[in-house]
């Protein structure tokens, strides 16, 4: 069941061995969450990170605009010296070289790509700098830290983390009857609710449409969500997350058919229910299948999965257990497309290419210096292949549908990266022998690969051709 591990993980690469019983081998990666495989001097908290955007506020760069008002070269020279100064850049270099370092070298690789489609489920878009500054933080503490836990916990976490808030503007979210909106009725002044963190939290993070929610469930979960905001001083730093009961809309609250009291507990019952709400078992679990096995999943395929999240109670570990047997056994049927992140990693786990930036490279950076194109690697890779991980155009993150990664752009893009790649393939690791090796461990027809392949002389034209057969492209 080679493509199997092909189709949970990122491969088998050269040093490795394939796994005599790949079903036992992938679950039994799912209990508990790993240490990462960094070696870094250090891993920032997304806190810490978050007071390296407060550097580089709105005022901050205020300050430099009207400064240099006058100067044009000067101030376009001075906002690019308080971006390095701060990070800009360099954090999203830092993190992906984690989140690759750990897919490639980690020991738990069906982990790690579970964990991929989690942090996409809740993703962060790329606004309000946050993709330059929180994201990568986020999904490591707030997403991968959650994956022992059960879904309403990994919801909860990602609901209140400061990215979130944030990201979908709750701390605008005033309740219309809420003291601080009388307060400011009375002078004249107009209080709205905000709705985007509450469709969201319905429409993508749990029940989806398919629950029958209507307009009024979503006035009522953001009513129900009012009071939960970021703290900000006078200078537009951004705190922590807090509940603050003055703009909170007072009275009970009905979503879904059920009632909620006031008050900031309200929050952590409302998930409690969507969680357990079969619509939403059915909405991830349909996700999950889609993500791993095809774009269009069968009812056969989400019930096991659905079954073990009641059994269990939402507890991650099994469900994602439950998913990786359902992909185990419709794997000899059903090919996935792999977008192209997973594409990429795939080809550098299996060569063994040395083009991730190493803890060391990472480490040489100093803020406020330009930051090296070793150091930027896995950027520029993923933005020219149309898959940023911390770049998602919008909040349902990025698709799991094939058709939206075939286009002849993307595709001509894989042929150009796949060349750039084999650059960083180890000279003795480009033979003959090496491919044929590789292509045994990790395909279960190897042979009309073989074959194909061998009708090409050049070494660079058989490596470019093997990494965009179907049976690549597709796993």
């Amino acid at each position: 069941m080679k493509d199997f591990i092909r189709k949970v993980s990122f491969g088998v690469g050269p040093e490795e061995k394939v796994p005599t019983d790949p079903l036992n081998w992938a679950k039994n990666q799912l209990d508990e969450v790993p240490a990462l495989k960094w070696e870094g001097k250090k891993l920032y908290t997304e806190k810490e990170l978050r007071e390296f955007q407060n550097r580089f506020s709105n005022k901050a760069r205020k300050k430099i605009r009207e400064k240099y008002k006058n100067d044009p070269a000067t101030l376009k020279k001075e906002q690019k010296k308080l971006g390095l100064k701060v990070g800009r850049g360099h954090w999203i270099n830092l993190e992906l070289s984690i989140r690759h370092t750990e897919a490639v070298q980690g020991s738990f690789p069906v982990f790690t790509k579970l964990w991929y489609f989690w942090a996409n489920h809740f993703t962060i878009s790329s606004i309000k700098q946050l993709q330059q500054f929180s994201t990568g933080a986020y999904q490591r503490e707030t997403i991968r830290a959650n994956m022992n836990q059960t879904f309403e916990k990994m919801v909860f976490d990602a609901t209140v983390a400061w990215p979130m808030i944030r990201h979908l503007d709750n701390s605008q979210n005033i309740g219309p009857d809420s003291p601080t909106a009388l307060k400011r009725a009375s002078k004249g002044k107009e209080v709205t609710i905000n709705e985007n963190h509450a469709r969201e939290l319905l429409e993508l993070h749990t029940v989806s449409p398919n629950s029958g929610y209507n307009q009024e469930d979503v006035i009522q979960m953001s009513y129900l969500m009012s009071g939960w905001k970021s703290q900000k001083d006078k200078e537009g730093k951004f705190g922590d997350v807090y509940f603050e009961q003055n703009i909170h809309q007072p009275g009970r609250k009905r979503i879904l058919g059920l009632s909620y009291s006031e008050g900031e507990k309200a929050l952590s019952k409302v998930i409690r229910d969507l969680a357990r709400n079969q619509s939403c078992r059915e909405f991830i679990a349909m996700k999950l299948c889609r993500y791993l096995i095809t774009d269009y999943p069968t009812k056969e395929m989400i019930t096991p999965i659905v079954e073990a999240w009641k059994k269990s109670d939402g507890f991650l570990p099994e469900i994602h257990k439950a998913a990786i047997e359902v992909a185990f056994n419709y794997s000899p049927m059903y090919k996935k497309f792999q977008n192209p992140e997973n594409w990429l990693l795939q080809m550098v786990k299996m060569t063994g290419a040395d083009i991730i930036p190493s803890a060391k490279i990472m480490d040489d950076h100093v803020l406020g210096d330009k930051i090296k194109k070793s150091q930027r690697v896995s950027h520029n890779l993923l933005r020219d292949l149309g898959h940023h991980p911390y770049f998602s155009k919008q909040p349902n993150g990025w698709s799991d549908i094939s058709d939206d990664w075939m286009s002849p752009e993307l595709l001509i893009r894989r042929l150009v990266y796949s060349k750039e790649i084999y650059n960083k393939i180890k000279k003795n690791n480009q033979s003959n022998d090496f491919y044929a090796e590789m292509i045994l461990k990790n395909f279960d027809s190897p042979n009309q690969i073989l074959k194909t392949l061998n009708k090409r002389k050049d070494s660079m034209d058989r490596h470019v051709l093997l990494f965009n057969l179907p049976e690549i492209l597709k796993s």
